[in-house]
């Protein structure tokens, strides 16, 4: 067998406790157990596979999942290279995202077609492997990553339990204080002393948003006072949180529908003068 039928990719993800990987093999795999969760998608081909509720077999856009030494082969479908993404998590990290169970939590089925676990499990690939998220955002993905997975398919439901509208208020209160100032999920959960799944559920359905939402649009109220006062562009990009300037223009024509340039322009045009927002890219 060529080097070349069987490639591994691992990806750094600034989750501790989260491993993500890219694979490309028509190797079979001897039959093997795994210390963390693992919740992954077929991108091409397929794979037939072993496991405790018999043979399964799974296609492009199926998810496949394995629980801590659950044991499992894997063998590609008519010999054929299949290509698939894994995110590994840790059970400590499983645990502090959904809370700790009363008795250990299990995902049930090995391979599954499921339009909603596939399109966070994308999300929160992409994000991962391109940089494209902060930590909240990150948190946020594999919170409802897991929480998806273990309520649609797993062992025991994540019902979110009666939660106090002054747990939530203290969570916003923080956010609309200090929207500039960086904060991981985890840090809310705990001063609202929720796991981290019940705040972003919580949350969610309490202001119809996640926190990672609402801070961005802190943010953006705060650069946009600040550009109103004369900061320039870049400055204001800094001193609302945002990494750079562009991630700032992205949030920015989002919530309001205007460029930062251009509504620091309409603040400088005389008293009842109109102007047109140019489309994006030009």
């Amino acid at each position: 067998m060529s080097a070349a039928s069987h490639q591994v990719l691992a990806h750094r993800t600034g989750i501790h406790g989260l491993v993500a990987m890219s694979l490309a093999s028509d190797r079979t795999f001897p039959r093997h157990s795994h210390d963390q969760y693992g919740i992954g998608v077929i991108t091409t081909g397929g794979q037939r596979s072993w496991s405790d509720i018999g043979r399964v077999e799974a296609v492009t856009g199926d998810i496949i999942t394995v629980n801590p030494g659950e044991v499992h082969d894997g063998a590609p479908l008519g010999g054929t290279r299949r290509t698939w993404h894994m995110l590994y998590f840790d059970p400590a990290l499983v645990r502090q995202y959904v809370g700790e169970p009363a008795s250990p939590i299990a995902m049930t089925c090995p391979a599954l077609n499921d339009s909603l676990l596939l399109t966070l499990m994308q999300q929160l690939f992409s994000r991962l492997v391109t940089g494209s998220g902060d930590i909240l955002s990150l948190e946020e993905s594999s919170c409802q990553l897991l929480g998806a997975a273990f309520t649609r398919h797993g062992s025991r439901r994540l019902d979110s339990l009666h939660i106090a509208k002054g747990n939530i208020a203290r969570v916003r209160q923080r956010l609309d204080d200090a929207p500039q100032q960086a904060v991981t999920l985890s840090e809310l959960a705990e001063m609202a002393g929720l796991s981290r799944y019940q705040l972003l559920r919580s949350f969610s359905r309490t202001l119809g948003i996640t926190p990672h939402a609402y801070q961005l649009q802190r943010r953006v109220s705060m650069a946009r006072q600040l550009i109103a006062n004369g900061r320039s562009l870049s400055q204001a990009a800094l001193d609302a949180g945002f990494a750079d300037q562009s991630h700032m223009s992205r949030a920015f024509n989002r919530q309001l529908g205007l460029s930062p340039g251009r509504y620091r322009h309409a603040l400088s045009q005389p008293r009842g003068c109109n102007f047109v927002q140019e489309p994006a890219g030009r």
